[in-house]
Parts: structure tokens; sequence; C-alpha cells
């Protein structure tokens, strides 16, 4: 099974994967469009402070940029918001390991310190777990659509509850 297969567009977990999309891709372009206001070059490795955390133009360019990426994930929502939950999350852990190795060297173009680093972190997992939601657990209810397409066996087809999951 794939992660954008099988999630019908009106299932309730479209909710989570939305709101949790937009929310964080707001705060991105909050603070990507604070951190153009102090007009601090693209590559300095200093940074202006901005919302507790250091940017420079780049990273305020690269905060409104995947910003307004989990805001297109959002307005089209269900799988696509997941699955770019999913991905982008995981971009930002990356970011948060590369960038603590490029802490105060002369190689740190983001301009990030630990405030930075911690943050990417914690958006990263946050938004990996939003994504997830839903669909990676051995718990998952029987009216799941990733369960019936993990067990069409035991469901008679996809698209069917297991006769023990039926309403009485």
């Amino acid at each position: 099974m794939q992660l954008q297969d099988h999630l019908p567009v009106d299932h309730r977990l479209g909710q989570v994967y939305r709101y949790s999309a937009g929310a964080i891709g707001v705060f991105l372009i909050v603070f990507g469009i604070l951190g153009f206001t102090n007009h601090v070059g693209y590559f300095s490795t200093n940074g202006d402070h901005v919302l507790g955390m250091t940017s420079n133009g780049t990273l305020s360019l690269l905060s409104v940029l995947f910003g307004a990426l989990l805001i297109g994930g959002a307005a089209i929502g269900g799988n696509t918001a997941s699955t770019l939950n999913i991905s982008v999350g995981i971009l930002f852990i990356l970011s948060g390991w590369v960038n603590l190795g490029l802490l105060d060297g002369n190689h740190n173009f983001l301009a990030f310190h630990m405030q930075n680093v911690i943050f990417s972190f914690l958006v990263g997992l946050a938004l990996m777990l939003f994504g997830m939601y839903g669909r990676v657990t051995t718990h998952l209810p029987y009216d799941n659509p990733y369960w019936r397409s993990r067990h069409p066996r035991a469901t008679g087809g996809v698209n069917q509850l297991p006769p023990r999951a039926l309403p009485h």
C-alpha cells in the first residue's frame, strides 16, 4: 500500500492533516516575513533575531516557500496534506542535523543557532506525527481505510467492514 492511496477525501483524518499543515505553514510565513523586515543579507552567518530564533534572507525565503507549500497542501487536504506533512517533516529533521553540524562555522549560510536547530527538530517531528496520524499504527479501527486496505481478506474487499465490526 502506498501512503497516498485509499483515504476517502471526506474522511475525518483529513482535518488533522489539513489544520496541522495550515497552522505550521502560517507560522513559517510569518517568521519569513518578519525575517525580511530586518534587511539582513541573504548569506549572513550571524543573522538577526526573529521570534526567538535567528534568521537571514535565505532562511526567510525558505521559510516563506515551505510555509506556502504547506498551506497549499492544506488547501488541497486529504492524502496530499498528509504526504506533504510527512515529507516536509523529514526535510526539517534533516535540516536540523545538517545545520547542527554547521553551527558556529563559516558555512552556516542559514544563520542557524541552537534554538533554530531545536525548532527544526520539533517542527519536523510535529509534521511527521500529524502526517502519519491515523495511517501508521498497529491499532487502527476497522472503519479506517488504511486498516481495510491492509486486511482485504478480513473485510471481504477493501470497501467493506469485517463482520465483527458491523453495527447491530
